[in-house]
């Protein structure tokens, strides 16, 4: 694999409103379609070993605004199951639990179809996906979500999934993951078009 091009989804109204978005799936914004469109001079004219694309709606309307029409679906790139937490803002959760941080206290069990991760089960996915990335021969692409892409960055670089917590991403940018002297490293992070 020569580099790894992160595209995180646009927006949806749940993330411009800062509620969890796991697996409730949920179109894009106006805005966020715009994102999406955006992404394309990224992508556009190159050629790809592997292109990998969440199985959420917002993640393959991302894929396709970009222009990535020939994808695979992973469910591995599936964003983190909030569980009970589902849709609820970080404010509304402190209210019963003052100073939560997803990172450090994680969730709490859901309904059966968001039964809830722990950031262990979310690495043990982004080190399955890394390990498809990195037996690519050329430039792998991956179109996911914020928490997910986080994690991945996190264990690509050999850290624990909760240091996921150190590297912002915002909805519509782009990031790069490769190497340095064989040695994966960061070479673009959470970059707005």
């Amino acid at each position: 694999m020569n580099q790894m091009i992160l595209l995180r989804h646009g927006e949806t109204e749940w993330s411009r409103d800062g509620r969890h978005t796991g697996r409730t799936d949920l179109p894009l914004t106006d805005k966020g379609e715009d994102q999406a469109r955006a992404l394309a001079p990224l992508v556009e004219g190159q050629t790809f070993d592997l292109v990998l694309v969440s199985p959420a709606l917002r993640a393959r309307r991302t894929a396709e605004l970009a222009g990535l029409k020939a994808y695979e679906t992973e469910p591995d790139l599936w964003e983190w199951d909030y569980g009970g937490y589902e849709g609820v803002t970080t404010d509304t959760i402190r209210q019963t639990r003052p100073g939560w941080y997803l990172w450090r206290d994680g969730v709490v069990p859901g309904d059966d179809e968001h039964p809830g991760e722990s950031a262990e089960q979310v690495g043990a996915r982004a080190d399955r996906v890394i390990t498809r990335a990195r037996a690519a021969e050329g430039d792998v692409v991956l179109v996911a979500h914020g928490h997910f892409l986080r994690v991945l960055c996190a264990r690509w670089l050999d850290l624990s999934p909760t240091d996921g917590r150190l590297f912002r991403l915002d909805t519509g940018t782009y990031s790069r993951l490769g190497f340095e002297h064989a040695e994966p490293v960061v070479l673009t992070w959470n970059a707005p078009v």
